[in-house]
Formats: structure tokens, sequence, C-alpha cells
């Protein structure tokens, strides 16, 4: 199930892509990825979770600099009538965040910029972005404030990795495809919220809506287990998942999905927000003794060496999922 904007917040739809006459997204990515001069060998500037850059050597103790930035809008990303400030506060640095873990790193440092909020609603909304902050190890360092028409914010964060970090590009065909957890919750936590039927059975979900977990400690033993591409799975599994697939050149084949208890398979493949974690790894890797410790990831695929192959229990699987229409 993929998502459009209607009435200014995202809403489940089955098209997936940006409404008629709408610019999407993706051109608009295409379009500054022609812009852009390439990056230096060895980095990653544009085209990936997090930009990619060197840090020199001292000594033994080398690695690479990761920097993200995402904003969320109120009426887009979140309908302030249905979440509170302070969530909306933890969501910013939360999806900022996630980007870290999807390339195996750990969070350093952010700035937030803030438009369309007075005092007393900056205090409710850092209650979030501190409670974040301080769960996660990411100090808030700066940032900036504005005027503006309807509350935005804006998240830049740090991180780094000792080693090679996990790109999106890197799976081979024959690579197992695995993901950090059940998925489906939070669209199906919206949509409770959207019904106005949340009773305490459904909490769980609507907590993965108002409060997504960023999957540092997972992202950092998919890494370790040898993990050949990785993303975070923000847009839906089935759009995510064909990032991966184009950016390395393979197609895949998926046995099955897991879903959210009380979510639906719709939501599980195209709802978006989940922030858990897909990754690809050789069939002999030790995944499951790199997360000792952790919930186990699932497997669910194959990467296919025909680009063109995308199947789920041997049907065809369009990307669908959330875009942005611009």
């Amino acid at each position: 199930m993929a998502e459009r904007l209607v009435k200014g917040v995202r809403e489940p739809d089955m098209a997936g892509r940006p409404a008629k006459g709408a610019r999407g997204e993706q051109e608009a990515l295409g379009v500054l990825a022609r812009l852009l001069p390439a990056a230096p060998k060895g980095e990653v500037h544009f085209g990936d979770d997090a930009a990619v850059v060197r840090v020199p050597a001292h000594g033994k103790a080398g690695g690479y600099l990761l920097l993200a930035s995402d904003a969320v809008v109120a009426g887009v990303d979140a309908d302030l009538s249905l979440t509170s400030l302070a969530d909306f506060g933890w969501k910013a640095l939360a999806v900022n965040l996630s980007d870290i873990a999807a390339m195996g790193g750990l969070p350093a440092h952010a700035l937030v910029s803030v438009v369309g909020l007075g005092p007393d609603e900056l205090a409710l909304l850092y209650g979030g972005i501190l409670e974040a902050a301080r769960q996660y190890g990411c100090a808030v360092v700066g940032g900036d404030l504005s005027a503006g028409p309807l509350p935005v914010v804006s998240v830049a964060v740090t991180g780094w990795v000792r080693g090679r970090p996990v790109l999106r590009r890197g799976a081979r065909p024959g690579d197992r495809i695995w993901v950090t957890g059940s998925l489906g919750a939070a669209a199906a936590g919206l949509r409770l919220l959207r019904s106005g039927r949340v009773g305490r059975a459904e909490e769980l979900l609507v907590q993965a809506h108002r409060r997504p977990r960023p999957a540092l400690a997972e992202g950092i033993a998919a890494r370790a287990a040898g993990a050949t591409a990785m993303t975070d799975i923000s847009d839906g599994l089935a759009r995510d998942l064909s990032h991966i697939a184009e950016s390395s050149g393979v197609g895949f084949e998926l046995e099955d999905v897991p879903v959210a208890a009380g979510a639906t398979l719709e939501e599980a493949l195209g709802g978006g927000e989940d922030y858990l974690l897909v990754f690809t790894a050789s069939p002999g890797a030790q995944v499951e003794g790199a997360f000792a410790g952790l919930a186990p990831p699932i497997a669910i695929g194959t990467c296919t060496a025909d680009p063109s192959r995308h199947r789920l229990a041997g049907r065809p699987m369009e990307p669908w999922g959330w875009e942005h229409s611009l």
C-alpha cells in the first residue's frame, strides 16, 4: 500500500505515485543528481541514506563521517490534531538517526532548525527532541529559529563509522534479503488514530506512528554481519527495497513479508514510516550470530541476477510507497 497527500497528510492509496499533474520527488532527485558534482573516490555525496565523507586517519583510528538531514512538516509528515508537539519533535530527530542506522553508523551531533513555533510551543517540541537525543546518544548542539506559515522542523545530524559504511549499492545475485522486524505498524497506527478507535490493544501501533525508533543497534549488527547493502524502511518496503535493487543492479524474489499484528499486508509493503532496516548479505554470512542480544532479523527473500525481476510469492511487485508531490 502506498500513500498520497490528502488534506495535507499522508493517507493510504494504492497508486504510489504523485497526483496527476504534480512533479514527483524522484524526478526532482534526478535533476539534482545531474547538477551536483561527482564525489571524490571513496566518498558518497548524494543518492544514499546519508552522505559519507572520509575522516583523516590519526594513527590507526581512521573512519568515515556520516551526514544526514531531513525535515518534518506539519500536515505532511504529522497531523498535529492526532499527535503532540513532543511526538513531532521526537520524530524529527528519530527519522534522521534512522539514516545513520542505515549506514551501520553511530550518531554524534544534531542541529535543529524550527519554523513557525513560539516559545511555549518550542518547549513542548524540544521535550520530545531531547528525550530522543538522550535515548540515542545524539547531542543537540545548535540550530536556527524562523517565522513561517506552518510548523517545520529541519534536523541535520552527524554520525561516524569505523571501517566502511554499508551503502544501498553492493547487493549481489544470491544474497539473502533480511528485515529487522515486522512491518506496517506505523501505517496501521495512523489508520487507527484517524478512525478514533484506539484501545489499549492498539497502543503499540499508535506508538509506532507517533514515536518511531531508529534501528541503530541493528544497523551496527548488520554491518558486523557483512551486510552488502542496506537502507531504512521509510517509504515502504516495496519502494525502499527497489532502491537497493536499482542501485545494485539486481532483482529480487521475496518469499514472504512479516506483517505486524494489527496491520495489513498492504500497510507492511507500502505504508512506510516503519524505520526498520532492510539489508542484504551473502548466504554464508553469520547474520543471526551478529544479532546476539537483539531481536533476530527475518529472512524474506533472495537477490536475483535479473534487475527487472521484482516478485513477491511468485507475483510481480510494483515499487509503490510514499513519494512527495512537489
